[in-house]
């Protein structure tokens, strides 16, 4: 099928379908998490439709949540970097595959690459350590999900001829840790990776309890901010904002997004 679907289920939270594969990254598929509430839609059946792997980019809270992957159920196959996986085995998962920077692997026709990221590596408190990840699927087009990360230098030449880059360009509060881009940086990745089109992640999904009366600005601002940076510092690349519950549509007749 000559079309790549893009669909942001929220957070870190993609499900990524191409050459007839469905793949979903980080899943974080409930209401609450600890403190966090998630603003947005609720998460719809369609999401909750099997897929041929979900990929796990590191092992914090926001990335790794043993309840929605419960969701998608045991059986599902999971890509963890490596240190993850007794843990996910602990939690009922069968069907691991721990992976360090530099593996690759196929899912049906689509090859994945996977690749370095610059992020605290600990789950607090007592949990895993693991080296963060990023992949780079190619099927019918190419596209870079990073998890989280600050920007590094090998970025301008991990991912050549990339067509999609999926760009964290904030988090879940009103200031950011270690390991963490802002839209400014994420612009400066985008232009170390050149894609032809980029779409913000890791924003005004999630907050504290009781920030969505106050209606911050990080909640909203975020892909603002990154989509004009990109437009004065690699302005070939098309940025494209999805809120969550949105799907992007990339075919050999248009680009479009669709709503929820």
């Amino acid at each position: 099928m000559s079309r790549l679907d893009l669909t942001f289920v929220g957070h870190a939270t993609l499900i990524i379908e191409m050459s007839g594969v469905r793949v979903m990254t980080d899943p974080l598929l409930r209401r609450y998490l600890g403190p966090l509430v998630r603003h947005g839609p609720p998460i719809a059946d369609e999401w909750l439709k099997p897929v041929d792997a979900m990929l796990l980019s590191h092992v914090h809270h926001d990335h790794l949540d043993f309840k929605s992957l419960k969701m998608m159920g045991s059986r599902t196959p999971l890509v963890a970097p490596r240190g993850a996986g007794a843990t996910l085995s602990r939690h009922g998962h069968s069907r691991i595959i721990e992976v360090v920077a530099g593996d690759s692997f196929r899912v049906g026709g689509v090859d994945v690459e996977v690749v370095p990221a610059k992020h605290p590596n600990a789950r607090q408190p007592l949990g895993p350590v693991a080296e963060p990840v990023g992949y780079v699927l190619r099927g019918y087009r190419s596209v870079y999900f990073p998890g989280d990360t600050d920007v590094f230098g090998r970025m301008a030449t991990m991912a050549p001829d990339l067509d999609l880059a999926l760009m964290p360009v904030w988090g879940w509060g009103p200031t950011l840790g270690d390991g963490h881009m802002d839209p400014y940086d994420a612009a400066e990745a985008v232009r170390l990776l050149r894609p032809r089109a980029a779409v913000p992640i890791h924003w005004g999904t999630f907050s504290p309890v009781g920030f969505r009366w106050l209606k911050p600005g990080f909640l909203t601002d975020p892909p603002i901010d990154f989509a004009h940076r990109v437009a004065e510092l690699s302005p070939s690349t098309d940025v494209y904002v999805l809120v969550a519950g949105e799907t992007l549509r990339i075919d050999e007749a248009s680009t479009r997004v669709l709503g929820s």
